[in-house]
């Protein structure tokens, strides 16, 4: 019947309007915005991916870089000195430095790590071998393989908040090329199967792209939501929410006490302040009562503080932050090897004078928000499931690698030779046509306000720039 009543129409008639395909734009749209999210996004992964591959090794990496530091040969019938004797080979070989914290050898081969405050204000991490015992050297531990990773996978070694802001920013495009990515492989996998099987060019590459990123993408957005709570805009922001509704990210609200050594992070200097459980790092330290006139009373030292806190029940290897010489008020505090397992997170503050426990601190104590993130900084760093999170961490960092690089190596071979234009795809997201998607945007925006606040910059640049100027627009694949 419609082919008869079709045969009937005038042909002077104009065709009926069709209603338009959408798909193909849809494609094309996302795929625009992953293309141009990746200028973003794929340094900074790169960046994070690396650094965070060594910090996940730095335990089988450090020790074959400075094998005369970290690898101790025990002499037949050798016996471990006590550790306030090992101080004291630590305090003669450097004259005028603060011993900060000490931490004990993991196992007969390993050294007792010093860290100190040289004469010099420079802080240092010294090996010391427990047998005799006797200074094996020292090594500034920003200075190191691993100790520059950390720096640059925190704040691109600045040393300031902008260079987090950074890191903050690429993550935050980060999910949304992680989103987009995920509905390019699945509206395109079709596409990208036959292009293989007719051994098209570039296909192959295409193909395990596509199938490396739906893989490492999950991995990819887990490392991204359980670093946000350590990001400077982000994670500073949901603090402060937590801590006005009586509960917290991390162990109680930071700054809750300002004196310099009010909390234990604060008790270290930057470098050496690695041993201590996110979580508890800006957890009260008490204060020590010094003995009246004429009272006596037994005086602790740094053995003492790792007896008290064996009976207490933490485990070994443990460190000590030491109390400062002329602090009358200062503790030992002892924080229990927990690397494996963040549930086992436990410090013991130990009072100079007697050796009693004054508190503990762990994570039977914590917020229910701080156990989360606790579990989940253990999940990032590749530590709380044992060697599944190690190498799947690890699988995840070679993964994200590889698709920084083989991004870039797609649109190399197909971009356009000898044309004044990017090659980016062509393509607008429908949002005046699609009130989820714009409600999806915002939402993204909110949740992070530096995808928000940069979406706003881009619409910005596009409708006053790059639709203005032509030159731009051609480059940019706008008009």
């Amino acid at each position: 019947m419609t082919d008869v009543l079709a045969s009937r129409r005038d042909p002077a008639d104009p065709p009926r309007p069709t209603r338009p395909t959408t798909s193909g734009g849809w494609f094309r749209a996302v795929w625009r915005w992953h293309f141009f999210a990746s200028f973003l996004v794929v340094p900074v992964l790169l960046l994070l991916a690396v650094t965070g591959l060594i910090y996940l090794f730095r335990f089988q990496l450090e020790p074959l870089l400075h094998p005369d530091l970290m690898k101790v040969d025990p002499p037949a019938g050798a016996v471990a000195q006590p550790y306030l004797q090992q101080l004291a080979v630590v305090e003669s070989a450097y004259p005028g430095s603060t011993a900060v914290s000490l931490t004990e050898p993991k196992n007969a081969h390993s050294p007792t790590v010093v860290s100190i405050t040289t004469a010099a204000g420079e802080g240092r991490d010294v090996y010391v071998s427990p047998y005799g015992p006797e200074v094996l050297g020292s090594l500034d531990p920003d200075a190191t393989l691993s100790g520059t990773a950390i720096r640059l996978h925190a704040d691109l070694m600045t040393g300031s908040r902008w260079g987090g802001y950074v890191l903050e920013l690429g993550a935050c495009w980060a999910v949304v090329m992680a989103l987009t990515g995920y509905y390019l492989f699945v509206r395109g996998f079709r596409a990208r199967r036959r292009a293989r099987q007719a051994d098209r060019r570039g296909a192959r590459l295409r193909w395990r792209h596509g199938l490396v990123g739906a893989v490492a993408g999950v991995g990819l957005l887990t490392l991204l939501v359980s670093g946000l709570p350590w990001t400077d805009f982000w994670g500073a922001k949901v603090q402060t929410l937590a801590t006005e509704r009586g509960t917290s990210l991390w162990s109680v609200d930071p700054g809750a006490a300002s004196n310099p050594s009010s909390t234990l992070d604060e008790s270290l200097p930057h470098s050496h302040a690695k041993d201590i459980p996110w979580a508890q790092q800006d957890s009260e330290v008490p204060s020590s009562t010094p003995p009246a006139d004429g009272e006596e009373r037994s005086v602790a030292n740094v053995d003492t503080a790792l007896e008290v806190a064996d009976r207490a029940g933490l485990r070994h290897p443990m460190t000590v932050a030491l109390p400062a010489a002329d602090d009358a008020g200062g503790v030992f505090s002892v924080i229990g090897y927990a690397f494996d397992a963040p549930s086992d997170e436990k410090t013991v503050h130990v009072d100079r004078y007697g050796g009693e426990v004054l508190s503990t601190y762990g994570f039977d104590d914590y917020p229910v928000l701080a156990k989360v993130v606790a579990q989940g900084i253990g999940l990032h760093e590749g530590r709380s499931l044992g060697l599944w999170s190690f190498w799947g961490s690890a699988l995840m960092c070679a993964g994200i690698i590889f698709m920084c690089l083989s991004g870039p190596l797609m649109w190399w071979r197909r971009r356009p030779r000898g044309a004044a234009t990017l090659g980016a795809p062509r393509g607008r997201m429908p949002v005046k046509g699609t009130p989820l998607l714009a409600v999806g945007l915002v939402a993204l925006g909110v949740f992070l306000p530096f995808f928000g606040l940069s979406l706003l910059v881009v619409l910005v640049l596009d409708q006053l720039v790059l639709r203005r100027v032509p030159a731009l627009g051609r480059w940019f694949a706008v008009t």
